[in-house]
């Protein structure tokens, strides 16, 4: 099977994060085993979805690691022209949910594969496709717990995320977190009664605005747009009628932080407000989403130099979207971001890769087995 043919497979399976993914796990494990690879799937505590690990070459010597994620974000947006689960091509383009983010990578490191297992690894390469990625990195810190049973520690972790294939070194980290402010209903005529919960949320996201206002003020990191950490209230929900004491109210806030600073720790504030209204008599309910913290490789890391000879340019120092390399990072392993495709065009109707981008990430994963046979 060449690329386009392995990427027609993969968008065919709705693997939307959240959602039972055995059956996208399954059919990668297979393809692996025909070419003889060592393949260990991963099953997660949800017990439905899965983690795959698979190894080209000796496993007890330290190698590099080919990561991505097989999990998409949902595709009900009417405006897709064609049907998002079924691979449309016209001329270079190639449609449907996931081509860029992230199967496209997926599809040409599995089209890499016969070529890696023909060669006499030195070094081993290992693939690492992970689930739930889409829905704050669920799955990945499980396949890096099992990271020390299943191979040496690696000297550098490609992260395949759509970045044009230009490899860059940093991104920010990210926190998410559901606040949910419960009080006492009742008829609005008589407010003396009830605890209004809209109300009292507007404690929280006073304390919201006032923060992401602060954090313009620095610490920078020039690297980054913006150069500072962030905070935003996302989404906000609450009460049934206007003429109803609300009893309850929901605020979903993100932080997004530089290198240095914890994302969670950007809510605390909000989370401190929050909680003081329990004073008042009501019940306040603070639920941490998702989080990974960001990434920062060093310029002169030997992982950035190896990408620099690969790609023939310079790796970027950061960009604004995060991915789980802060993951690998923060477990002690070095890595890197680069992946075909353009991140703009991901989470959108009409998601597309191109024919030569595709090309070009497998010529980069078999120049990478190349160096490994040296």
């Amino acid at each position: 099977m060449d690329v386009f043919d392995i990427l027609d497979r993969l968008v065919a399976f709705p693997s939307v994060a959240g959602k039972p993914n055995n059956d996208i796990t399954g059919w990668i494990e297979t393809h692996l085993a025909e070419h003889g690879t060592k393949v260990t799937v991963l099953p997660g505590p949800e017990d439905d979805r899965f983690n795959l690990f698979a190894t080209i070459g000796p496993t007890d010597v330290p190698g590099y690691i080919l990561s991505g994620h097989m999990d998409v974000v949902p595709a009900g947006e009417p405006q897709w022209s064609s049907a998002p689960f079924t691979l449309r091509r016209d001329g270079e383009r190639l449609y449907g949910r996931g081509t860029t983010d992230m199967k496209g990578f997926l599809a040409a490191t599995l089209a890499a594969v016969p070529m890696l297992a023909g060669l006499r690894l030195a070094r081993p390469i290992h693939l690492a496709f992970s689930y739930d990625e889409e829905v704050g990195c669920r799955g990945v810190p499980h396949l890096i717990a099992r990271l020390p049973e299943l191979c040496a520690k690696p000297l550098g972790v490609i992260v395949g995320e759509p970045s044009g294939m230009r490899a860059v070194r940093g991104h920010k980290g990210k926190a998410a977190a559901r606040v949910i402010i419960k009080g006492r209903s009742g008829h609005s005529s008589r407010p003396d009664h009830g605890l209004n919960a809209i109300h009292a949320m507007s404690e929280a996201l006073s304390a919201a605005v006032s923060e992401a206002e602060r954090l313009t003020r620095g610490p920078f990191n020039s690297a980054f747009e913006p150069a500072y950490s962030s905070l935003q209230a996302g989404v906000i929900a609450g009460g049934q009628s206007v003429n109803i004491i609300p009893d309850s109210c929901t605020l979903d806030l993100e932080a997004r932080a530089i290198p240095g600073v914890d994302p969670a720790s950007l809510l605390a504030p909000i989370r401190a407000r929050a909680e003081a209204l329990e004073t008042d008599g009501f019940t306040v309910e603070w639920m941490a989403m998702s989080a990974y913290p960001a990434l920062s490789l060093p310029q002169e890391a030997a992982l950035a130099g190896l990408l620099r000879e690969l790609t023939g340019e310079a790796p970027l120092a950061a960009v604004s979207y995060g991915t789980e390399a802060g993951l690998y990072q923060a477990a002690g392993f070095d890595a890197i971001i680069c992946g075909p495709g353009d991140i703009d065009r991901a989470h959108k109707p009409d998601e597309y890769i191109l024919t030569s981008e595709l090309a070009a990430c497998q010529r980069l994963i078999e120049a990478l087995g190349a160096r490994c046979a040296a």
